[in-house]
């Protein structure tokens, strides 16, 4: 039986990376899937076809989920297209990384509005949808930097801590009407980004990691998986660090 057969998910920033391996999972698991993106009609597209393959509903969708009114809108056609809204994962994000000295106003508050206005924008898009089913999993994204904190990340570090407080806020909120919120901090996971860097530095990562590997973006959905699964039906108001044990 497929963990998610006949569930409706919205997925923000799935086009590549982390956000695309859990579409990709997510289908696998019997889910249909919106998807937004920003910028690549063409990689949107080859992951609409591609997870169609695998026999669910899939559409993307061209949506800035730091846009309050786009955010809206995308809830609302999602709704009208496939009928509900059973899961959200809002996995958006950017970085603009520099010292606090040097890091400019502009960059501070572009971070905060892609990786935290937008959780705030989303789950109040979809909370009315939620609230009437009387049912729906909600799994923000955050970092191994929003619990611990990182030189260099003031920005990133502070909009991923402020997903935690908000989830648990959202969980104390919703948790009546059976709509539970949680957490995935991701560790170090290999993507196409951390495929430009230089071998010798993600090698030292690796090192300093218990498991002695990056994650894939396969690890973190199949944590997204159980947390929007009835496997998890009793967990709410959560942080899952899934780092390799980087945090122990």
């Amino acid at each position: 039986m497929k963990l998610l057969e006949g569930k409706t998910a919205i997925i923000t920033g799935a086009s590549r990376g982390i956000g695309k391996g859990i579409a990709q999972v997510f289908a696998q698991q019997g889910a249909n899937v919106a998807f937004t993106y920003s910028s690549s009609d063409e990689a949107a597209r080859e992951l609409e076809n591609e997870l169609a393959g695998l026999g669910v509903k899939a559409k993307a969708y061209k949506s800035n989920a730091a846009s309050y009114e786009e955010a809206q809108k995308l809830a609302e056609d999602v709704l009208n297209e496939f009928g509900a809204i059973d899961i959200l994962i809002n996995n958006a994000g950017i970085t603009k990384d520099n010292l606090l000295m040097r890091m400019s106003e502009e960059d501070f508050d572009k971070v905060i509005d892609v990786n935290l206005k937008s959780v705030f924008n989303m789950t109040k898009a979809v909370q009315r949808t939620m609230l009437k089913q009387r049912n729906g999993s909600i799994i923000n994204m955050s970092s191994v930097v929003g619990v611990k904190g990182n030189a260099g990340q003031t920005n990133y570090a502070a909009s991923k801590a402020g997903i935690i407080g908000f989830s648990k806020s959202v969980a104390l909120e919703l948790g009546s009407r059976n709509i539970r919120s949680n957490v995935i901090a991701p560790g170090f996971i290999e993507t196409e980004m951390t495929a430009a860097l230089d071998e010798k530095t993600v090698q030292g990562w690796r090192d300093n990691i218990p498991l002695k590997r990056g994650g894939t973006p396969e690890d973190i959905a199949n944590a997204c998986v159980f947390l929007a699964s009835d496997m998890s039906a009793y967990i709410t108001g959560q942080v899952i660090n899934v780092d390799g044990g980087m945090l122990t």
